[in-house]
């Protein structure tokens, strides 16, 4: 299949010497360094507490549970409130989150239930914080370099998910306080520089909270049949595919690698996506955009397969490289055409949908990945799940046809 590229694509470097996107892109790597280091912390502490793949699947799940509860509040908050506030709390409130953590685990009161606790307000401060950051790049950079910039964002973000694990478990093998207090230090110092970017938004005049605005990023999708393929591909196939959740028991049980070997397993997605972002950067996708996307979804399908039955470590990382830069790929062509076909005012509410989708389908495949792994063994599981996949994309082509033949990301195109 041809992937056309722009034929003449901008430098990338005017980006990075614009100071308010250089802010934006420390904003995005701290957060994501931040929330990698409490994953694989929380993940590696629950599974050394109670050995059991279920507790490690409640993680996801108690993460889930607010991003659902809150998502139309969340978003009307980063429409008719400074984006950047919105964002600072939040991540203020995963920093507190994970600070208590580091004292309990000082004081020796480090439990299964607190860490579930945690990890609910974790979520929680991850509801508000993620429709905000995400829809203040069009607030930041011209809408003529927005797709690259939304491709570096993305490259630095996925190297940020590359560094978080294996920092997180080189610290986790040194100790679980140190852990847990650096990782709320990093979220604290996004929270700060986020306050700082300048932005060019005007907030629209506030008007009465009414059923029909908490509900209309929701009516926007469903009326964009475009965006409603794209957000729904992405959510069944993270649904019903995503292994992340079981990689401790790969690490610890099937590779007797360790906690080090975890945070290389939970790094291996991002080092293939990062270099794909990167590409992307550089060369961004320009035509036959559906294809493309249905195409990488499918790819990710084999990929976890492939990880399903390795037979080594090393071709499990393999298999999770080749993940990462097939779901790179697809998460640019999403972002970006979200980004691009919804108008400023609309975005936050728009972006708290997306965002919906994007945790639950993760937080809620960890989850069923937990749960299937316990009732059908880790490898079973695991192959259920690629092969979901791909019968995900198989019958998408038919129902979400608007996105199988879009070829540009502006609205009217196909």
């Amino acid at each position: 299949m041809m992937i056309t590229m722009s034929p003449d694509p901008a430098p990338a470097l005017p980006l990075l010497r614009q100071p308010a996107f250089v802010r934006f892109l420390y904003v995005r790597v701290a957060a994501t360094v931040a929330l990698q280091i409490q994953v694989v912390a929380v993940g590696w502490q629950m599974y050394e507490l109670t050995g059991s793949p279920f507790r490690l699947g409640l993680i996801g799940l108690v993460q889930f549970v607010p991003v659902v509860a809150f998502f139309l509040l969340t978003g009307h908050v980063a429409d008719r409130y400074d984006r950047r506030a919105v964002t600072f709390i939040g991540e203020v409130i995963e920093a507190l989150a994970v600070a208590i953590l580091a004292v309990a685990s000082t004081m020796g009161w480090l439990t299964p239930n607190l860490l579930l606790a945690m990890a609910f307000v974790v979520g929680t401060g991850r509801a508000f914080e993620q429709p905000s950051v995400q829809s203040v790049l069009p607030n930041i950079v011209p809408p003529d370099v927005l797709p690259r910039a939304v491709a570096g964002s993305t490259s630095a973000s996925q190297a940020a998910i590359v560094a978080g694990p294996a920092l997180g478990g080189v610290l986790v093998a040194l100790s679980p306080t140190l852990v847990f207090s650096v990782c709320a230090a990093i979220w604290l110092s996004a929270g700060l520089v986020m306050l700082s970017i300048a932005v060019e938004r005007i907030v629209a005049p506030r008007k009465p909270v009414d059923l029909k605005t908490l509900f209309s990023g929701i009516g926007f999708i469903t009326r964009h049949k475009v965006l409603l393929g794209a957000v729904l591909l992405d959510l069944f196939a993270v649904l019903l595919g995503n292994a992340t959740a079981v990689l401790p028991i790969f690490a610890r049980d099937i590779f007797a690698t360790g906690a080090l070997g975890f945070g290389l397993l939970r790094a291996a997605p991002a080092a293939g996506a990062i270099l794909t972002a990167l590409a992307l950067a550089r060369w961004p996708i320009s035509s036959r955009l559906g294809r493309v996307m249905f195409t990488t979804v499918a790819i990710f399908g084999v990929a976890t397969i492939v990880l399903a039955l390795a037979p080594s470590f090393v071709l499990a990382l393999a298999a999770l490289v080749v993940m990462g830069a097939s779901d790179s790929i697809s998460v640019v062509i999403r972002q970006t055409m979200v980004q691009i076909r919804t108008p400023d005012d609309m975005r936050g509410r728009v972006y708290a949908v997306n965002s919906m989708v994007t945790i639950t389908s993760n937080q809620l495949g960890d989850f069923r990945a937990g749960a299937a792994a316990a009732l059908f063994g880790l490898t079973s599981s695991v192959l259920i799940g690629g092969f979901s996949i791909i019968a995900i994309v198989l019958i998408s082509t038919k129902i979400f046809r608007e996105l199988f033949d879009a070829q540009r990301y502006e609205s009217g195109t196909q």
